[in-house]
């Protein structure tokens, strides 16, 4: 069997930052169990009360692309800059101001759902081709590349 990757983050909210990384990536919040129309119908059955029904929330690809995302409830809010962050590729074969503007492009639209500009890094051949540094409705950064 060949390990797969979820990529885990720590939040205050995880439904609503799972939500936004859906709308960011394409993806679909996982589906309830089988038997339940919906979480909280599950949840209800299992016994969860009602202020821990938003402990945790997991999304992945509709097509099985990428790492499934799972989002989990934690007390402490962020406090340092990421070790590891992600790389939304938003403008893959880009090349110059033809990248730069696809990658502006995707930047509105993400500021729109809740992301905030933080950084724009002009290309600089050979190392970097030009990317956006941007954060996560909970201050997580990624780049958009």
């Amino acid at each position: 069997m060949t390990p797969e990757i979820q990529v885990t983050f720590d939040a205050a909210d995880p439904g609503a930052l799972c939500a936004f990384w859906c709308e960011v990536l394409g993806y679909q919040i996982d589906a309830p169990p089988p038997g339940f129309e919906t979480w909280d119908a599950a949840l209800e059955s299992f016994g969860i009360p009602p202020e821990r029904r938003n402990d945790a929330s997991a999304a992945h690809h509709p097509d099985g692309a990428g790492p499934r995302l799972f989002f989990q409830k934690v007390p402490e809010p962020k406090t340092a800059k990421n070790r590891v962050h992600l790389d939304v590729r938003a403008a893959p074969g880009l090349a110059g101001e033809e990248r730069m503007a696809a990658l502006e492009v995707e930047c509105e639209r993400l500021v729109a759902v809740g992301a905030a500009r933080l950084e724009r890094r002009e290309p600089a051949p050979p190392l970097s081709h030009g990317f956006i540094v941007m954060a996560d409705p909970e201050g997580n950064e990624f780049c958009l590349d």
